[in-house]
C-alpha cells in the first residue's frame, strides 16, 4: 500500500519540477522528500523518477502514478473538508428513526422545511417503534430517534443519550355512533365500567397496547381486546365498521369516518413525542432535525376540542 506521504512528495515533484521546490511546497527538506520518493520506489518496485540535467524528471511509470496520486489525494481533501462540515454545517446522510405515527403526521413537513434550509442534508427515514429505534440509535445505525412517551409507561432511556419533547398528544374516545356514551361532549373513563364495549387496540407487543390496557385496568375497566392491529386509521375504520371502541391520538387522527363519534375523557389521556440522539452525536444535523420537527408540531397543535363526525 502507497503512503499517503509518499504520494504527496510524488505529487508535488510533478508539480513544482524539482525536489527543491517541492520540499518547500510541503514544508520538508529536500533530502526528506528524496526520502520519501525512495520509500515510494521500493513499493511500487520500479523506478519512478530518472535525472534530467540538474534535476529530474518522471518515468512512465511515475507519470502513471502520478496520476493515481492526484485522485487519491483530492478524495482525501474531499474527506477531510466534510469531516471538519460535520462540526460547522448541517450535512449528510442523516438517518432517523420514527414511531408510524411521526412519520404520517410530522416527517412530510419536516423534511421539507430540512430540504429547504439544507440542500446538502440527506435524510434516510424509516419507521419503528422504541423498541427497535433506540437500540440501533445507541448502536449508530440511526442518527436520531423520535419516540413517544405514554402517561406511566414512558420509552426507555438509554444511558449517554440526550431527549429533548416535540409536542404533546391528547387522546380521545372513539365510539361509535349509535352508543349512548357517544351523545356526550365529554365521557368520565370510570363511566366505562359496564358500558359492554369491545376495543380494538396496537398489537400487544407495543407499548400503546399495554398502556391502553393498564390505563383501563386503573378506571376499574377490564377492556375486551378483540382486536389487535396497528394503525389509527384503521382502529377509527373498526369503530365505525364493526362497532368497536379505540383511543385515538390528535396528532395521527385521519379523517374521521362517518358514524364515529370522537369523545374527550375525563382525566385527559395524554402521551408526549420525544426525539432522542446520542450526546457524543450531537452534530448540527442532529439539531436542525430536532427544530424542523419542533417547528412542524407547533404548527400542528390539534386543537384542545375533539371534532366529531357529523
Amino acid at each position: 500500500m502507497f503512503g499517503t506521504g509518499r504520494l504527496q512528495a510524488l505529487h508535488a515533484v510533478a508539480t513544482h519540477g524539482t525536489v527543491g521546490r517541492a520540499a518547500a511546497s510541503l514544508h520538508l527538506t529536500p533530502s526528506a522528500v528524496s526520502q520519501q520518493l525512495a520509500a515510494l520506489e521500493r513499493e511500487a518496485g520500479t523506478a519512478l523518477t530518472e535525472p534530467a540535467g540538474r534535476g529530474i524528471r518522471l518515468t512512465p511509470a511515475g507519470l502513471v502514478l502520478t496520476d493515481h496520486a492526484a485522485a487519491v489525494l483530492d478524495r482525501l481533501a474531499t474527506a477531510r473538508r466534510d469531516l471538519d462540515r460535520l462540526d460547522d454545517d448541517v450535512v449528510g446522510p442523516l438517518r432517523i428513526g420514527a414511531i408510524p405515527t411521526t412519520v404520517h403526521a410530522l416527517a412530510p413537513a419536516s423534511l421539507a422545511r430540512l430540504r429547504q434550509a439544507h440542500p446538502d442534508l440527506v435524510v434516510l427515514l424509516e419507521d419503528g417503534e422504541a423498541e427497535q429505534t433506540l437500540p440501533a440509535l445507541v448502536n449508530g445505525d440511526l442518527d436520531l430517534a423520535v419516540v413517544e412517551n405514554w402517561d406511566g409507561l414512558p420509552a426507555p432511556v438509554p444511558a449517554r443519550t440526550s431527549r429533548t419533547q416535540l409536542c404533546d398528544d391528547i387522546l380521545d374516545l372513539a365510539l361509535p355512533r349509535e352508543h349512548p356514551l357517544a351523545a356526550s361532549g365529554t365521557v368520565a373513563l370510570s363511566d366505562l365500567v359496564g358500558a359492554d364495549l369491545t376495543w380494538v387496540a396496537d398489537t400487544s407487543s407495543t407499548r400503546a397496547h399495554d398502556w391502553l390496557v393498564e390505563r383501563l385496568r386503573r378506571e376499574g375497566v377490564e377492556p375486551r381486546v378483540t382486536c389487535l392491529i396497528c394503525g389509527f386509521a384503521i382502529h377509527l375504520e373498526l369503530v365505525a365498521g364493526a362497532g368497536l371502541a379505540a383511543m385515538i391520538p390528535r396528532l395521527a387522527r385521519p379523517a374521521i369516518p362517518t358514524g364515529v363519534r370522537m369523545v374527550a375523557t375525563e382525566p385527559v389521556l395524554a402521551r408526549t413525542v420525544d426525539a432522542v440522539w446520542r450526546t457524543d452525536r450531537e452534530t448540527p444535523a442532529v439539531r436542525a432535525a430536532v427544530r424542523a420537527f419542533r417547528a412542524t408540531a407547533d404548527a400542528r397543535i390539534p386543537p384542545r376540542t375533539p371534532v366529531a363526525s357529523a
